[in-house]
């Protein structure tokens, strides 16, 4: 198993002690580095070059939010992942959009943090469920004014591509869909790529969303 390399940034140095020792005891999962605000988690991801970097909403000089935006453009490997007190929409959809993979609040368990870093570390998106739910909230909302342009013709999608598409629109994700279709997730994760070209659409939840309203009845 490939050790994920977390950075913890949050400015409470108890958090962060607490933080690293849980961490320490799993296999698979090596602390290589803490920050105290925005500006040092920078600093510190340059040099010890981390897979994950588990970020708090809520830090003093520089929160979490423009640390997001500025690991993304800066360390594009690096896998942001908040966990956080704060629930607020702006907190939330503003690390989603500056490119966060997760948002999990700390009154989560420690089995559900590890799994998350497991997670991130491997590229998967990760929300707390009250997370997630407000997110097909707010999509829904925002997307109902606005048409999708038309969908692919049948015969513009594989065999694979349109089972896929099937498996997608059902919830199910990468991991599912690979053990379903006896496929690499790495397969499943090109054909996703593949989707969101041919639908014209620019991530997973929203081509979810689109294949869900194709599988509906019409009225």
């Amino acid at each position: 198993m490939r050790t994920v390399r977390v950075l913890l940034a949050d400015d409470q140095e108890l958090i962060r002690q607490g933080l690293r020792k849980m961490l320490e005891i799993e296999d698979g999962i090596e602390v290589v580095g803490e920050a105290a605000d925005g500006h040092e988690a920078l600093r510190v991801a340059g040099r010890c070059r981390p897979d994950v970097a588990l970020v708090d909403a809520r830090m003093p000089r520089m929160d979490g939010v423009e640390l997001i935006a500025s690991l993304s453009a800066r360390h594009p490997a690096v896998a942001s992942l908040v966990l956080s007190t704060f629930d607020e929409d702006g907190y939330v959809f503003g690390a989603l959009r500056a490119g966060a993979v997760g948002y999990l609040l700390k009154d989560c368990t420690p089995e559900e943090l590890v799994e998350a870093i497991r997670r991130a570390g491997r590229g998967e998106t990760v929300l707390a469920s009250p997370i997630a739910a407000r997110l097909v909230a707010e999509l829904r909302r925002t997307a109902a004014p606005v048409p999708y342009g038309e969908p692919p013709e049948p015969e513009q999608l594989s065999a694979r591509e349109a089972q896929v598409a099937r498996l997608i629109g059902t919830g199910a994700t990468n991991k599912q869909i690979a053990e379903r279709l006896l496929i690499a997730e790495g397969t499943v994760k090109n054909h996703v790529t593949s989707l969101l070209r041919k639908y014209g659409l620019r991530d997973r939840t929203r081509l979810a969303l689109r294949l869900q309203q194709s599988a509906r009845p019409g009225p």
